[in-house]
């Protein structure tokens, strides 16, 4: 590798805007975000047993409406 790799990560640089900008990130990368005109509208879970069974279960948003949400559950065995 050329040597200027060995100089990163730059802790001046990463130092940089981080008052600033890591409130945003935590506010936007949370598992559920609430914010006016953008949030989480839809969570999915995929869970895979040992015998390959799997369980798919996605919940969404109805009409943009924080207090109504579909659960659909799918359920299937993977083939070996």
């Amino acid at each position: 590798f050329p040597t200027f790799f060995s100089q990163l990560p730059d802790p001046a640089i990463e130092d940089q805007g981080k008052d600033y900008i890591r409130p945003i990130l935590n506010k936007y990368a949370a598992v559920c975000v609430r914010c006016p005109g953008y949030g989480t509208r839809t969570n999915t879970v995929v869970l895979i047993d040992s015998q390959g069974h799997v369980t798919f279960t996605e919940r969404n948003m109805i009409n943009a409406d924080v207090n109504q949400w579909e659960t659909s559950t799918y359920e299937f065995k993977l083939h070996s």
